[in-house]
């Protein structure tokens, strides 16, 4: 229970200086600074794959699995990366919800760091839910798996544009709507404002919140199942999520304005859910090594990056350049 305490207070600490003091002004941040922030957060989340690795060869920690400290590092490590792959489509959704609102980019930090602190509590309530009903009921492994594959074959056959989100034909933002009243205006970083009526009514930011909130549940639907995959360790799980949504802010920021240069990553997000779902399925007749899960999915992410650039590359060399027209 102490570690626990001790990684809940590091968040909490970790987001008061996020808020309070490194972006206590609101400003736009550049590609550069995302970059930067995106680096910090990845190198951190290796360095506590560290503090995993020691420990779990001390009796600071519950360790239901029996781990070694090897393969709780590597689980940690490969949970993270799964998380984080899986976040890349809700980076897409996060962009369409800002652009929809029309979110100004200076107070865009501010919805994100309030949706995480939302995304923390879900993401907590159903993976406890997880590790409870994987660990009563065995069975579950295979529904997992199944749902897994699914959405990994939903993914491939789903044709461009078929899946169009528009946030303002949301059940959400039609139910949000007969909560409260709902104003288009904006004023600076506040989530709510007077209207004509003199009547408290939710901003364009607070409906984004909103609606990127519910969203991120869904999406957790998807991922919650994946990491359980790889182990069914309350605290390995949890944290390698959390460190995941931690570096979401800064990632969106390092990708918002490049989403069309990695149109490839789609195919890698299937081949890891593919294979997350076949390792739920035959869990009890092949053993696949910590080792070798962890290379599957660091390659399928790396092949999808490098390929998205590549073609990118091709696709401008291709484009006939003015003079030619």
């Amino acid at each position: 229970m102490t570690v626990w305490i001790l990684f809940l207070s590091l968040v909490v600490v970790i987001l008061a200086l996020d808020l309070g003091v490194f972006n206590k002004t609101p400003h736009i941040i550049s590609t550069k600074e995302a970059s930067k922030w995106t680096g910090i957060w990845v190198t951190l989340s290796f360095i506590f794959s560290g503090v995993i690795y020691w420990l779990y060869g001390t009796q600071y920690i519950n360790n239901p699995n029996s781990l070694s400290q090897t393969n709780a590092a590597l689980k940690f490590i490969t949970g993270y990366l799964i998380e984080l792959s899986l976040s890349i489509d809700n980076i897409f959704v996060i962009a369409v919800i800002f652009t929809s609102f029309k979110i100004p980019q200076k107070y865009q930090h501010r919805v994100l760091f309030w949706g995480i602190l939302g995304a923390i509590v879900f993401r907590g309530l159903m993976i406890s839910f997880g590790v409870i009903i994987i660990n009563k009921f065995t069975w579950t492994t295979y529904v997992f798996g199944v749902f897994l594959l699914f959405t990994a074959i939903k993914m491939l056959f789903s044709k461009d544009g078929e899946d169009n989100f528009n946030p303002k034909d949301s059940f959400v933002y039609k139910t949000l709507g007969k909560i409260i009243p709902v104003t288009s205006e904006h004023d600076k970083e506040k989530f709510f404002i007077r209207n004509y009526k003199g009547k408290k009514a939710a901003t364009p930011l607070f409906v984004a919140l909103i609606v990127i909130e519910m969203m991120d549940v869904l999406f957790a639907v998807d991922s919650v199942p994946a990491i359980l995959a790889i182990t069914s360790d309350p605290f390995i799980v949890f944290s390698s999520n959390i460190f995941a949504i931690l570096g979401l802010r800064s990632m969106y920021f390092f990708l918002a304005n490049m989403l069309e240069k990695f149109s490839y990553l789609e195919y890698s997000l299937i081949a890891i859910l593919s294979f997350v779902g076949v390792k739920m399925l035959a869990h009890d007749y092949l053993h696949i090594p910590e080792w070798a899960s962890l290379s599957f999915i660091a390659l399928a992410l790396a092949g999808g990056v490098f390929y998205s650039l590549h073609r990118d590359k091709k696709e401008h060399e291709n484009k006939p350049s003015r003079d030619e027209e």
